[in-house]
């Protein structure tokens, strides 16, 4: 006879096991610390690895106009909150303005996601599925995509809300109320979209938890911290902004987006990124052996993008059950308030850009959902029950494929690079940082044109304009004269320019619009303006020219 507290999938279903935190015996002690340390030794081999991806270079191409006394959206454009460049400029304060510490900062965030997987996920599921799960994460989590970007540290933020959410729930104590508020508040300071997400997940678990119990979920004081906790950071920087005069200049770049990110970068859900090249060599070029290796190291691609559905659909299912009286609200209080958080976040990405790499983003929060379904009994269904063992093998040879293919890619990088912020390793010897650094000194005035500020932060120079990159469609037709002007103004400064960057425009932002395309005006303005003075060839096959303007000549 079915038991009264059904669990959907991956919950326990005995009445000897309610859904709170697990007993503290030691191993869930030990687990944590061991899955901190053991991340922390693995990730230390993606430290100086880089490909020199183009959206690494935002946050600490910002992070050093702050320590030169610049204040975002006064002196410089960025529609991020501050929460990352304030961040990482406080770390190059206190320990050393260097590539190394700003990435090891990212070795202690994706450290402590595999932690908050576990704790999380051990909510509603055994100790094992728990642990498999949390080793997902520390494979394919911050490894994925080993970047200093504020989406993994919004990613722990978020995790932390909803790990204290839970608590405040489980113990009814001010001071976890406060706690979440502050989380949630925090996460909007280090990225928007996704402190919005938490936070409309939050009120939606709340909501339902009025509506099935007929009653307040928490009492007035715990309500009270909480608004005490969301409000106290965001007047805080209301506050510093408004000091310095750039509150209307803060509040305008925040909002920015949502009349001109969404214009290009709205995909199919679960969108991959990838060109005709990249199919053409995963899916039709080798023996089938291969071609077959190649599907199980991309198909995890396909099964994070399932997950927050899974989540969403338990969310309907613990509504309904509760609802009809299978099991009582208190028992559902928990997975209701963490289902909703899921389908926040899910609302965040669909509404932002729904590729693969957004969805990567959270997945130690994805991952919660999966626990769920490797953690089915018969009770919740026979066949998730049966297929537990050949789900789980496809899982870890899907993701553990695609994490080898990783970390050789990190390890595999021999070339060395000496920069102006630390050495970096590579796959080819970059050609671009040597040649900036022997022809500009630090602080001087450069273009990188469109897309690549962190040759800025490598080379220790600075953009001619209020803006670090410019990417046709999303950003306005005003600040591309803006950055024309500032050239203008300064016939000094050198451009490094990538020609080829539109061919690339396809692939990423499939949405921009071809008028964009067609019509460059600042690729216009350089090329009858400024003459080439050498090709630079990077890592990645990109192709880069140095141009001096034509009054000058080349070094």
């Amino acid at each position: 006879m079915q038991t009264t507290t059904q669990y959907v999938s991956g919950l326990q279903t005995d009445n000897k096991t309610p859904l709170k935190i697990a007993p503290r015996v030691w191993p869930d002690r030990v687990i944590p610390l061991l899955l901190f340390l053991f991340s922390v030794v693995y990730l230390l081999i993606f430290l100086r690895y880089s490909a020199l991806e183009p959206d690494e270079g935002i946050v600490l191409q910002g992070a050093e106009r702050i320590l030169r006394g610049q204040l975002p959206y006064r002196d410089f454009f960025s529609f991020y909150t501050p929460g990352s460049y304030y961040l990482v400029a406080l770390l190059f304060r206190i320990f050393g303005d260097s590539f190394a510490i700003a990435r090891f900062s990212i070795v202690i965030v994706g450290a402590l996601l595999p932690v908050m997987t576990y704790l999380t996920a051990r909510r509603g599921c055994s100790r094992e599925i728990a642990l498999v799960t949390s080793l997902l994460t520390i494979v394919a989590g911050v490894a994925y995509r080993f970047l200093v970007l504020h989406n993994w540290y919004s990613t722990l933020l978020a995790c932390l809300a909803v790990y204290a959410a839970l608590r405040a729930i489980e113990t009814h104590r001010p001071l976890w109320a406060f706690a979440t508020g502050s989380l949630c508040s925090l996460t909007v300071l280090f990225e928007q979209s996704k402190g919005t997400g938490i936070l409309v997940g939050l009120a939606l678990g709340f909501l339902l938890q009025r509506l099935l119990q007929r009653r307040k979920l928490f009492r007035w004081p715990e309500l009270a911290y909480a608004a005490i906790g969301f409000v106290w950071p965001l007047a805080l920087v209301a506050g510093y902004f408004a000091w310095n005069h750039a509150l209307v200049a803060m509040l305008r770049d925040w909002l920015w987006p949502l009349g001109h990110y969404g214009a290009v970068n709205h995909v199919a859900y679960g969108y991959q990124n990838w060109s005709d090249r990249s199919r053409d060599l995963i899916f039709h070029s080798g023996p089938a052996w291969a071609t077959l290796v190649k599907v199980l190291v991309v198909s995890s691609g396909f099964i994070v993008p399932a997950l927050p559905l899974v989540a969403v659909g338990s969310l309907a299912c613990w509504t309904i059950w509760i609802w009809q009286g299978k099991v009582t609200a208190e028992k559902g209080a928990q997975h209701v308030v963490l289902s909703s958080d899921l389908t926040g976040l899910l609302l965040s990405v669909v509404l932002s850009r729904a590729d693969i790499i957004h969805f990567m983003y959270l997945l130690p929060l994805w991952l919660v959902s999966l626990a769920w379904v490797l953690d089915a009994n018969s009770s919740n269904g026979r066949l998730l029950a049966s297929s537990r063992a050949g789900l789980m093998c496809f899982l870890t040879l899907s993701f553990g494929l695609m994490g080898l293919a990783l970390l050789t890619t990190a390890a595999g990088a021999r070339q060395i690079t000496v920069t102006r912020r630390g050495w970096i390793r590579t796959r080819q010897t970059d050609p671009v940082i040597p040649y900036i650094n022997a022809h500009h000194s630090s602080g001087t005035p450069l273009l990188v044109y469109p897309y690549l500020p962190l040759y800025y932060y490598l080379t220790d120079t600075q953009s001619v304009a209020r803006l670090d990159y410019f990417q046709p469609g999303m950003n306005t037709a005003e600040q591309g004269e803006e950055i024309i002007a500032q050239l203008k103004a300064h016939p000094e400064s050198s451009v490094l320019f990538e020609p080829s960057f539109l061919e690339k425009i396809g692939t990423s932002w499939p949405r921009t619009s071809v008028g964009v395309i067609a019509h460059d005006s600042i690729g216009n303005y350089i090329v009858h303006n400024y003459r080439v003075c050498q090709l630079l060839r990077t890592p990645s096959d990109a192709l880069f020219e140095y141009l001096v303007s034509r009054e000058r000549g080349c070094p």
